[in-house]
């Protein structure tokens, strides 16, 4: 049996409560959902027991912390097969924040964040001399627009 089919509505709404905040106690989410916190708890467990859970995650502004440039990089490979090594030396490089195995135009598809110009500059650099990788394309974010969590469940069930 398909683990997908092991969870319900029950455990989709909890999923999306903690999605909009992490942080949420166990206990507002029972009184949401109408269950128990003990039910809450045991139901999370069992979700990161199969995977769907991997972590909770902080939503940072990073822009306060100092990073003003968000950019996605498309990455051109010599060849498919080096993939791996890629991502493996990419994983080294800490303003990395995300990397996609695509289809279409780009091999990779990852996303940076940098302090300024200059530090972009030196971070393209330092991606660029990756071995494996033949080119890339930079595409600097001026505003994100949308950042939500998709809706696991239908609010009126």
């Amino acid at each position: 049996m398909d683990k997908i089919l092991d969870i319900d509505n029950i455990d989709l709404k909890i999923i999306s409560l903690l999605n909009e905040d992490a942080k949420t106690p166990y206990t507002e989410i029972a009184k949401k959902v109408f269950v128990s916190s003990g039910t809450v708890h045991v139901r999370m467990r069992k979700l990161e027991d199969m995977g769907i859970v991997k972590s909770a995650t902080l939503n940072i502004d990073f822009s306060k912390l100092g990073y003003d440039i968000s950019a996605f990089l498309g990455i051109y490979l010599e060849k498919s097969s080096l993939y791996d090594n890629v991502i493996e030396r990419l994983k080294e490089i800490a303003e990395v924040i995300h990397a996609y195995y695509t289809t279409g135009n780009y091999s990779i598809f990852a996303k940076i964040i940098c302090k300024d110009t200059n530090h972009l500059r030196d971070v393209l650099n330092k991606i660029q001399q990756v071995e494996g990788i033949d080119r890339t394309e930079t595409l600097i974010v001026l505003e994100e627009s949308i950042n939500r969590p998709i809706q696991l469940f239908d609010p009126s069930t």
